[in-house]
């Protein structure tokens, strides 16, 4: 191992090295400063003479007279099952005061690509106890699925209820012991000391934390750290998974404070920029960490991803909502006018979408009657936020009676179905339930999207109706 004090530049989070020798991409590196303190870094750029190093722990303090050591390997997470209840920095360190971590094993934080033809389907129902979700953008085992949400909205009091809620319903049935089968790991990139106590706390308060893994890069850790941040989670998940045969959710949050570090990297090295100044290349870097999620063909396991992003100035085709909608299978969205009404969860179905639903619901999987209701209720609510702009205009006293009842279906269905609190875990057959409650508000005429049998066994008869159509 070769010990170098050649550093010509410093610019940034990175540190440039002259050297005789051919050094690997991604390759670890430590820095010793002259005071004896020893930093960690990583091989960002190399050529025959020189190599950029991007520094985890930040520049601050290294000279050119700082030793540099190249290690001859590329950054390893050390994994075990013991990590479940652990809390590590954005590094992968303990942070929690607990013992320090004894891996089994120590895998590479890029990780292997999942070959596509030993890719599984995702098809199994994942439970989170969300209606919004659970009932009208059902997620699925092995789904990356985002959460799009914007500065001041309650995104992380979502991702904590799904964090403490969600489940794998048939598993738990069939082997009554969800907890040794269903983990969290959860990545927290950027974000402020009271959210991180905030979460803390929450974790700690309901016992989500034992089957957990919590990652915490802080806003004032190295911006750099933030790009390793998400492979040291997902490498964990994936050993949780392929290794030891859990279903692991994997809630990385906040996806733009890991593309505001990128950018700030590539105006480090002086990279001619892309889109609203963000690397070219930031598309293929989100999918070599969206991608990671999946189920592979004779393994137990799976990994389940719900990167949460704000995007800035609530737009949405801003390059990395944009970006991460290509490469995922739907989004969440969070709105600010329902957040305003004091609605919780504030999610909006009409915008949200997920593209592997139809897979993962029906028969078997939550209940027959699945599909038929979310689609019938995505028309109706469609429908009733339709005559709400139609009522500014002309008054609700010019709507026929029938508009009236989709008017009184879009408010109820807001603060009935998506209005549940950050505290109540439902069923998919309560969820369903209410959905069927709610769409009895209609004459049967107009369930047009359900089948006469479910009708038949589902609807509710509303008495007042009953009483006056036996009267007539």
């Amino acid at each position: 191992m070769k010990e170098y004090q050649t550093i010509t530049e410093i610019s940034g989070p990175l540190v440039f090295v002259e050297t005789d020798e051919p050094i690997g991409y991604d390759e670890i590196v430590e820095i010793e400063t002259g005071d004896g303190e020893t930093r960690r870094g990583q091989v960002l750029e190399a050529t025959s003479d020189y190599v950029a190093i991007q520094v985890f722990e930040g520049t601050e303090g290294i000279d050119r007279n700082a030793s540099v050591r190249f290690l001859g390997e590329t950054l390893k997470m050390p994994v075990t099952e013991d990590l479940l209840g652990r809390v590590l920095d954005g590094s992968g360190r303990p942070i929690d005061g607990g013992p320090e971590i004894v891996p089994e094993e120590r895998h590479d934080i890029i990780g292997a690509a999942i070959n596509p033809v030993s890719r599984e389907y995702p098809e199994e129902f994942i439970q989170t106890g969300v209606s919004a979700i659970d009932g009208m953008n059902t997620l699925v085992r092995g789904q990356k699925l985002p959460i799009f949400s914007a500065s001041g909205l309650p995104h992380n009091d979502l991702a904590l209820q799904i964090a403490r809620q969600a489940t794998v319903p048939e598993e738990a049935a069939e082997e009554g012991e969800e907890a040794s089968e269903f983990a969290v790991v959860f990545g927290a990139m950027g974000i402020t000391a009271e959210e991180a106590n905030e979460f803390m706390e929450d974790f700690e308060r309901t016992g989500a934390l034992e089957r957990s893994v919590v990652f915490m890069n802080l806003a004032d850790d190295p911006a750099v750290e933030r790009t390793v941040t998400p492979r040291m989670a997902l490498t964990t998940a994936e050993y949780l998974a392929f290794d030891k045969g859990y279903h692991v959710l994997v809630i990385l949050t906040d996806m733009t404070n890991y593309c505001e570090a990128l950018r700030e990297i590539g105006a480090a090295r002086e990279e001619v920029p892309g889109r609203r100044g963000y690397p070219g290349y930031m598309y293929t870097d989100l999918a070599t960490l969206y991608e990671r999620a999946g189920r592979i063909e004779g393994r137990e396991g799976s990994v389940t991803q719900i990167p949460i992003l704000t995007m800035p100035g609530d737009d949405d085709t801003h390059p990395i909502p944009d970006l991460t909608g290509y490469i995922t299978e739907g989004q969440i969205y969070i709105d600010r006018s329902l957040n305003s009404q004091g609605v919780q969860p504030p999610i909006n179905p009409l915008p949200s979408l997920s593209r592997l639903m139809d897979d993962g619901i029906g028969e078997g999987l939550t209940r027959e009657d699945h599909a038929d209701v979310s689609d019938q209720l995505y028309a109706a609510y469609a429908e009733g936020e339709d005559l709400r702009d139609l009522v500014n205009i002309v008054g609700r006293e010019a709507l026929s009676e029938r508009d009236n009842r989709y008017l009184d279906f879009a408010d109820r269905f807001e603060t009935e179905f998506v209005q549940q609190g950050y505290h109540t875990d439902r069923s998919i057959d309560e969820t369903l339930d209410i959905g069927w409650e709610l769409l009895s508000m209609l004459p049967k005429t107009e369930l047009n999207r359900i089948d006469e049998e479910f009708i038949e066994k589902y609807y509710v008869e509303d008495e007042s109706e009953t009483v006056e159509a036996t009267a007539d």
